[in-house]
């Protein structure tokens, strides 16, 4: 049967044990880099109406933090990273026992390569607004900012494709720039924390008519978002544990690469924006600059306008090989799955959709953005883990053609995590861990029921 394989599986091979290192020299930095990106922590305050997740006070937003911290962990990661180590084998091919040989090419194969260029869309719109904002405010024209959105868009394209080994040799460092930032802002807005009150932002609320959010509202927004924002990166753990040597490394990697670097990073930026409006002394700025509540623009009050404006500098550099590395993994992704279609074509395409995305603003809604990748990626690490499960928590091989039970349970949790975004269960708490469930307790129905193709590797 192999030779009927798909040519992705049947060159797929194992990655041997004298390629794999210990957890502190793989996953857990390839993780705390995603992690440290600054899209990902100034959007955990500014989430919901009115005082956003602040609204009712500090200590509810963390529970939030710490909740979507652990559940990105136990959820969309550890199965899928299990499933790498144990296997050897790529995310591509672990999720053809799940959706089939063939339908391994769309899912997860393509439509991981597809999302990561809405990646490139949010890193080209959040990285352009902090470089516009360094701007003389005489330069700050809609003409600069499409013209920033458009260059650090092609750049980052071209980049991904033909430059990646030069960017590699920076972005180890990179991340250390926001680490240092957050350190920074953290000490100079940690004191006046206890003096924060939500009712600074009534003005706000009022303007928007904004109804009161309750506790159970914060913290499911708040996980919602994390785990939208991590559910691609889960599920890429079955990549990046294929270099593991063993469950410890998975279990280490995973705790302090995403547990650890999502509660710190989250946290600071609620210090931060808490603190900064809890000292009577940068309210006027932060009056002026529009009550905002991201935590990379409060660093103008914070620092001071021309260490505010170094650092947001700073923080887009930083992001740069981000971008990069998803136009690469879409190139790959392409060139694995479609192999007789141009891989370059296709990334110039997609780069230029990225930057559409920018350019329209909606790439900017970042939360929004999240909602849709955890819709996508929630019902597949429910499949993932059920499958898992059954077959006897192992990596169980590739299905014949299309698995019905695959499709079958993504599509309902699929369905499921987006109707917020129409309108429909919008008071449904915890929406991408329903989907979740919805995806493996729908694929173990279907696998008992017998809506299944059989094993062909």
């Amino acid at each position: 049967m192999k030779e009927n394989l798909p040519s992705y599986l049947a060159e797929a091979k194992p990655n041997s044990a004298e390629n794999r290192t210990a957890w502190f020299k793989n996953i857990a930095p390839s993780y705390a880099g995603i992690i440290l990106w600054f899209v990902f922590w100034q959007n955990t305050v500014n989430i919901g109406a009115g005082a956003g997740g602040l609204a009712q006070g500090v200590l509810t937003p963390i529970i939030g933090v710490v909740i979507g911290a652990i559940l990105c962990y136990l959820l969309y990661y550890k199965v899928p990273a299990l499933m790498g180590m144990k296997s050897g084998m790529p995310l591509y091919v672990i999720g053809s026992s799940v959706f089939g040989a063939k339908g391994g090419i769309v899912m997860p194969g393509l439509l991981m390569g597809l999302l990561q260029f809405g990646w490139v869309g949010v890193n080209i719109a959040g990285s352009s607004a902090l470089l516009y904002m360094c701007l003389p405010e005489s330069m700050q024209t809609t003409a600069a900012l499409y013209g920033i959105m458009i260059a650090w868009g092609a750049l980052a394209t071209f980049m991904g494709l033909v430059g990646i080994k030069y960017v590699a040799k920076i972005s180890t460092y990179l991340p250390l720039i926001p680490l240092v930032i957050l350190i920074i802002l953290v000490a100079k807005t940690a004191c006046t924390v206890s003096n924060f009150d939500p009712k600074v932002f009534a003005p706000i609320a009022d303007a928007a008519k904004a109804a009161p959010i309750s506790k159970l509202a914060i913290i499911s927004l708040i996980t919602t978002a994390m785990i939208g924002f991590f559910a691609t990166a889960g599920a890429a753990g079955a990549d990046f544990a294929t270099g593991a040597r063993n469950k410890s490394d998975v279990r280490w990697g995973g705790l302090v690469g995403i547990t650890f670097f999502m509660i710190f990073t989250a946290v600071a930026a609620i210090v931060i924006v808490a603190g900064a409006y809890g000292n009577k002394d940068m309210l006027p700025a932060l009056i002026q600059a529009k009550m905002p509540l991201d935590a990379t623009v409060v660093m103008n009050a914070v620092l001071g306008s021309s260490i505010g404006k170094i650092c947001m500098f700073l923080l887009a550099i930083s992001a740069f090989p981000a971008a990069c590395f998803s136009a690469m993994i879409a190139a790959n992704s392409f060139k694995t799955m479609l192999p007789k279609i141009n891989a370059n074509l296709s990334v110039a395409i997609g780069g230029a959709a990225a930057i559409a995305l920018a350019l329209t603003g909606v790439a900017g809604k970042a939360v929004t953005i999240f909602v849709f990748f955890g819709a996508s990626f929630a019902p597949i690490c429910g499949a993932l883990a059920a499958d898992y499960v059954l077959a006897g928590f192992k990596w169980s091989g590739a299905r014949a053609g299309l698995n019905p039970a695959g499709w079958i349970a993504w599509a309902a949790g699929f369905i499921i995590g987006v109707l917020p975004m129409f309108g429909y269960l919008k008071d449904l708490p915890f929406n991408p861990v329903i989907s979740f469930f919805v995806g493996a307790g729908l694929y173990a129905i279907c696998m008992k029921a017998g809506l299944k193709t059989k094993l062909v590797k």
